[in-house]
């Protein structure tokens, strides 16, 4: 844990460890992060839980996200500390090998990669839409290219998403032209864009081709 007299500064995160001496100020003793050194803390990087009950290294029962911000976790320390060993213990014995608890993480790890992949795609083709509220004109939503956060060449719409098993449905804009999203070579189509796909619904009261609509309280 780099206190004097002991052979240096490391931690672990998914049982890889880390020399984090340039770090010291951070992970030395007295540091902000000093309960992250000498130990595999894997599900502190994740659920922010610094207590001694939070610094261990099982992660049972996290989310899809917490999984990501340990994957972005690893690639910060491999890209920037000094790979020094393994620790042997729940995710790798005492040859080095991956044991079946870090198999079932990284695969884990690679279902979430997969379903973010998935979302940022889906923002691409259904970006969020801008909003606001006021006791006097209710709520308002219009569509920009800018909107959610994504740059692009259109507008679009609103229009309600329905996801399939998730409640709630989320204002998105809609491009109203050209080929529907993933056919852009299409030579035969109704040149409406994405309109007609099944899990939208418009807006009552709302012209169907309005790049705003406001709903009255």
């Amino acid at each position: 844990r780099g206190a004097p007299g002991q052979p240096g500064l490391y931690l672990a995160l998914l049982g890889r460890v880390f020399d984090v001496e340039r770090g010291r100020k951070h992970y030395g003793p007295g540091g902000a992060y000093s309960g992250f050194a000498g130990r595999d803390a894997t599900r502190a990087f994740a659920s922010g839980d610094f207590s001694p009950a939070g610094l261990v290294d099982t992660v049972s029962g996290l989310s899809p996200a917490e999984l990501l911000s340990i994957h972005s976790w690893l690639s910060f320390y491999s890209d920037n500390y000094e790979p020094v060993g393994k620790l042997v213990g729940r995710f790798y014995d005492e040859n080095g090998a991956p044991t079946e608890a870090l198999r079932e993480v990284e695969a884990a790890i690679e279902e979430a990669l997969k379903l973010q992949a998935e979302s940022d795609q889906e923002k691409q083709q259904f970006p969020p839409c801008n909003s606001e509220w006021s006791s006097a004109e209710g709520t308002r939503f219009w569509c920009s290219r800018e909107s959610g956060g994504v740059h692009r060449a259109w507008a679009g719409v609103p229009r309600r998403l329905h996801r399939p098993g998730s409640q709630g449905t989320p204002c998105v804009c809609v491009r109203s032209s050209g080929p529907p999203w993933g056919q852009p070579g299409s030579a035969q189509h109704s040149d409406r864009g994405d309109l007609d796909n099944p899990q939208l619904q418009q807006y009552e009261g709302c012209h169907p081709l309005a790049e705003q609509c406001v709903l009255l309280t």
